[in-house]
Order: structure tokens, then C-alpha cells, then sequence
């Protein structure tokens, strides 16, 4: 039962009927949104019906549905109660999360209470699908990881929003954030100003998580400090990295050598997050994924965890996901 609410029948001898009751009307008004907008989605996303009366909701469908929305609008009524905002991507994981009930009903319970989130200066990064819990807990929990799936699935994001956190707790001293310059079917050479302002607009992805994780001045002092450093992938060369939280992102766009040499630049005291998609190799024709090999070659390495992400995941619109979808399709036939 979510914080605040009660579920019962709405008539003993309707079966196809259930009333949820909320007790505070204020938050009641922002979980359902602006001209109920929220409870239509609901509506469309879970086959069921939901007619609100006073402090009520009223949910009519078949039981499996309707228990369905019940859990999701608690887990979101819930997070209201918290004091926190409720965003379009909160409802997307709520529901999802609701449909891997059968499979983990100790996820739901996680995502309802909270317990997985990621704290930073300026928000709070609850993970919204079953596949970005396990990995936020094994960026926590490992020294090493991978996390290999399509765009818009959260993994650098995260990955970035774990190492704002860890290095706010004091567990690590520095963040890098790093890449490889492969430029996606256009050249850098042709951009003008030096090499640094032909990489930023490249690295600008890792700006603009950082920005959404620490105030601009925070940011721009700790950059100029180099506590937190952004860096295409061969300013790793000859480095040690210890007692830092590093990211690669685009990971399948490092060669094989440029793997190995960013593996091994792991030092004591430092995590590393590795991400990438295999399905967006920028290398030339014939140049092997160093995200490949290492998949292959690290597979069950103690220490060393990989999570994988699908369409199911992408918490960008909607559409995004079809997207995706329909290119594995294409590619598959």
C-alpha cells in the first residue's frame, strides 16, 4: 500500500471495479496533472479506465490491469509525498517497473520507497527501469563496469550522475570524463579554433550531464582545478588514474590498443564506468571495436560486471524506442 492511500472494491459485487483513496487532495492534483493529462496516460499505456471523484479514483478493466494501475499510481502518489517533482519519465518507469512485477516484485518495492536513487547537488536520479537498477547498484558496488546498450537508455548519465556522488561523498577525489575522438561521419579538421575547441562541441554530451548534476560555478572551479577533467580518449595515454571516478563514454568507438590502454590506467582507489552501442560504430571499415574484444575477453573476470540495456529502456521520448526497435528489426530480416 503506498504512503496516504486506500484500495478497496468500489461495489462488493462488481468485481471489475476498484477505488483508490488519496488523503492529501493537494498532492492527488499533481499526480493526476494538468487536465488529468497523467491519468490518460495511464489510461492509454495500461488498458484501464480511471474517473476521478472528489479524493478518489475510481479504476475500472480486467483485475491484472487494474491492480496494475493501482501499484503505479501509489509508486508515483509516493515519490509526490517525498517532496519531489513528478516528471514525464518518472510515469514511463513507474509503469514499467509495474510490468516486471511478476518477474521481481522487490524491484517495484525498491523504486516505490526510494531506497535507489543517486543524490547530487542540484537533483536526485531515481533509476527508472529494472536494467538502470542493477546497474546503478553495480556502479556502486564494482570497481569495473560496462554498461552496453542503445542511445537514450541512461548509461552515461548515471554513470556521471554516480561520480558527481561518490566524489560529493568523498570516495573518489577527481571525476575524468573521457571519449574517443571519432568523428561521426564528419571531420574535426574542417572546425576551426584550436584542438580544444575542435573536441569540446564533441565532448559536449559529458558538459551537459555534469551541468544537470552541480551549479555552474561549482563546475567551472572544480574544471579549472582539474578535479574534474573531460578529455578525448588518447589524453589517456601514460596516465595513471588513481583515487578517480572515470567514465569512457562511446566506448565502441576505441580501437582494441586504445581499450587495453584505458583499461590499464585503472589505479588505486579509482572506478571506472565504460559505456557504449554497438550498434553506432563510427570506426573505418575493417578497424575492430575495442568494446567488442573487451566484452569478449573480460566475460566472467572477477570484478568486472556487465549490464545491458534494450529499447525497453530509453527514457528519451517515447518514440525513440520505436525507433530503435524497428532498426533491430530491419537488421534482423
Amino acid at each position: 500500500m503506498g504512503i496516504g492511500t486506500l484500495t478497496t472494491p468500489l461495489n462488493p459485487g462488481d468485481p471489475l471495479q476498484t477505488q483508490i483513496e488519496f488523503a492529501d487532495n493537494r498532492l492527488l492534483i499533481d499526480l493526476c496533472g494538468e487536465y488529468d493529462r497523467n491519468l490518460a496516460r495511464l489510461e492509454h499505456e495500461l488498458g484501464v479506465q480511471i474517473i476521478r471523484r472528489g479524493n478518489q479514483l475510481h479504476i475500472m478493466g480486467e483485475a491484472a490491469l487494474r491492480e496494475r494501475a493501482v501499484e503505479t499510481l501509489q509508486t508515483l502518489y509516493a515519490r509526490l509525498a517525498e517532496g519531489r517533482e513528478l516528471e514525464s519519465g518518472d510515469i514511463a518507469g513507474a509503469i514499467r517497473m509495474g510490468s516486471d512485477r511478476l518477474d521481481g516484485e522487490k524491484q517495484l518495492e525498491m523504486f516505490r520507497s526510494g531506497r535507489i536513487e543517486i543524490r547530487t547537488r542540484k537533483k536526485t536520479v531515481i533509476p527508472r527501469t529494472s536494467a538502470q537498477q542493477d546497474y546503478t547498484r553495480a556502479l556502486f558496488d564494482q570497481e569495473l563496469n560496462f554498461g552496453i546498450g542503445p542511445a537514450g537508455t541512461g548509461k552515461t548519465y548515471i554513470a556521471v550522475a554516480v561520480a558527481v556522488h561518490m566524489f560529493a561523498e568523498g570516495h573518489v577525489d577527481r571525476i575524468i570524463l573521457s571519449r574517443p575522438a571519432v568523428e561521426a561521419g564528419e571531420r574535426l579538421g574542417f572546425l576551426p579554433g584550436d584542438m580544444k575547441e575542435k573536441i569540446d562541441p564533441y565532448m559536449q554530451p559529458l558538459y551537459d550531464a555534469l551541468n544537470d548534476f552541480l551549479p555552474g560555478k561549482q563546475l567551472q572551479k572544480l574544471m579549472e582545478e582539474r578535479r574534474i577533467e573531460i578529455a578525448p580518449l588518447a589524453f589517456m595515454r601514460g596516465r595513471t588514474l588513481a583515487n578517480a571516478f572515470v567514465v569512457l563514454d562511446e566506448a565502441q568507438n576505441a580501437t582494441e590498443m586504445q581499450m587495453k590502454m584505458f583499461l590499464t590506467r585503472l589505479g588505486e582507489g579509482a572506478r571506472m564506468a565504460i559505456t557504449g552501442d554497438r550498434s553506432q560504430v563510427d570506426l573505418p571499415r575493417g578497424m575492430s571495436s575495442g568494446l567488442a574484444s573487451a566484452e569478449r575477453i573480460l566475460k566472467g573476470v572477477e570484478g568486472i560486471r556487465f549490464s545491458y540495456f534494450s529499447a525497453e529502456d530509453v527514457v528519451r521520448h517515447p518514440l525513440v524506442a520505436r525507433i530503435i526497435k524497428a532498426y533491430e528489426r530491419d537488421e534482423q530480416s
